[in-house]
Order: structure tokens, then sequence, then C-alpha cells
């Protein structure tokens, strides 16, 4: 299985190239939901130790639907699919750059909840154009164990995410640990007082925001992903959604640049569009870096052919 890994503001990648399941054809979210529910061993054999871990993001590349599109991409973790992903698609933008298969200019890529375009500014940077994200439902208060009342917006960047409107630490890497652990348990929260995204979806992601460290920039935060690992990079549809809350709060005007910083200091820039259904089209500004290229071996013989769970 040919693989290239990249990382966007430090937020792994793993790029599929050749040797992923067949998923037949037709729409692209159906082909997703045949790689989550029939190739669970082979998502976690790519991503997980002896071959990764836990923080890396898959991207499968696999035909598009559309014809105009370059690619169509599938993005996985360990925990099952990824609707959208901002640093997946800014890493798979520089792979691709990479590969020499785009050039700088615009391009569109193909995903499980809509078709994103994608701009290479040069071999390292790129900005991608979001599905259009929105708030669902604000001030949500949700009661954590150990914590007391937690209250956050309920918001779609490409992904559910519970955002708080600050955080329960400081948002510095020292507190990681301590910042996973909080996440997890108001993640459990969320499940057991039934509290949801729109029509039921599970909010799998959690954001923990605070004002940036560097005076330079607007917003900081934390992000607890699906699996268990936290986010390196901003969060592209994490910061997607919270602009979202802030132009719905008269807070972020059209075109107004918003720098988010990471819990590791990187950087994202974002600006936002209005959209067409009531929300907004953020634009996500990144770099990433090429790290790898490999060839995966699964020996039949090998008791964790498909990965340390």
């Amino acid at each position: 299985m040919r693989i290239i890994d990249s990382h966007t503001a430090g937020e792994p990648t793993r790029t599929i190239l050749e040797g992923g399941p067949d998923l037949g054809s037709g729409p692209l979210q159906d082909r997703a939901r045949r790689l989550e529910q029939a190739h669970g061993d082979f998502c976690k054999a790519v991503l997980l130790e002896p071959r990764g871990h836990d923080a890396i993001v898959g991207a499968l590349l696999v035909p598009p639907s559309t014809p105009d599109c370059i690619t169509g991409v599938i993005y996985f973790n360990p925990a099952g699919n990824l609707g959208m992903c901002g640093h997946a698609t800014i890493g798979l933008a520089i792979t691709l750059a990479h590969m020499g298969r785009i050039q700088p200019g615009l391009h569109r890529i193909e995903t499980p909840v809509g078709i994103v375009s994608v701009t290479l500014h040069s071999m390292n940077e790129a900005c991608v154009v979001n599905v259009e994200s929105y708030r669902y439902r604000k001030d949500v208060r949700v009661m954590v164990d150990g914590l007391g009342p937690i209250t956050g917006d309920i918001a779609w960047g490409g992904n559910w995410f519970f955002l708080t409107k600050d955080s329960p630490l400081p948002l510095e890497a020292r507190h990681i640990a301590e910042l996973t652990r909080l996440s997890t348990q108001i993640r459990t929260a969320l499940i057991e007082q039934g509290i949801t995204g729109k029509d039921g979806c599970e909010i799998d992601h959690i954001e923990l925001t605070g004002p940036a460290k560097d005076p330079a920039n607007h917003g900081r935060n934390f992000v607890l992903c699906p699996g268990g690992a936290y986010d390196r990079s901003p969060c592209g549809t994490g910061t997607s959604a919270k602009i979202a809350c802030l132009a719905e709060d008269g807070q972020l005007a059209p075109g107004t640049l918003w720098q988010q910083e990471s819990i590791i200091d990187s950087l994202y820039q974002l600006r936002y569009e209005p959209g067409k259904n009531g929300g907004i089209i953020p634009t996500i500004t990144g770099k990433a870096y090429v790290t790898a290229e490999a060839t995966l071996l699964f020996n039949p013989d090998d008791p964790y052919k498909n990965g340390i769970c």
C-alpha cells in the first residue's frame, strides 16, 4: 500500500495512494459509508500502531463523482469516518503538488459532505473553501461530573463541535493531558444527557476556546478529536464552527481576518463570506509539509497486521 505522510500546522495526514479497499462506484457518500461499515480493520491497520498512532488522519483517494474535481477523498481516523477535515485537505493539496499532480491555482476536491475548493499558493501553503458552517444551538448547558455546569455552543464546520466559551484550564501545552481528560468528560456528558447536533448527530469534537497567546492573533483552542487524540493544528472545521458562532453574534464581519492558534502555537488564517442557507462559507489558510513516502506491508502471519487497538 503506497502512502505519503504530511503534517499541516503539526497535525498529521496519511494519504493512501494505492492499495485501499474496493468501494465500488456511485455517490461518494455511499462509498464512504461502505468504508466505515465494511473496512474498519483497514482503517485501523493504516493509522494505528505499529504503523502509526491515533492522531493521524487518513485520506483515501478515490475517483470523484464529478468530472471537474481533481480527486475524491474519504477522510477517517481510528474512530471512524470524518465528514470533512480542514488540515487533511490542506495536507492533501500539498501532497498532490509534491507528486506533480497539481500546480498553483484553484482546484476542486470531492468529499462525502460536499465539494470543497482548494487554492494552492505554493508547495507548502494552500487555502480551503470549506462547506457551509453554522451554529445549531447557543449557550447549551451540560452538567459534567467533577466540573459542574459547562456552557457552550453546538456548531457545524464539516464535523459537529461543542465549543466552550472559556476553557476550564489555561490553553497551554503543559496542560494537554488535563485538557484531554476534561474534554473527554464533556463529550461523555453530552452523550449521557442526549445532547446532539442536528438530526440527532453525535457531537464527536470538543473545542475549548480562549484568548490568543500572541497579541497579533485573535483566538486559541484545544480540540479533542473522536479517537481521543488532540488536534495539533488549530482545527480547520473547528475554527470554521467558531467563526460561524462569532458571525451570528455580530462579532466578526464578512471578509475580516481571524488568526487562530492551536495548543502547540501553530496558526491558521480564516475569513468568511455569507452562505446560501443562513450560515457562512469559511476559507482556511495554512501550511503543510510532506514528511515521508512509504509502502505499508501487511504480513498475513503478523498478529498485529490490523493494528494495535
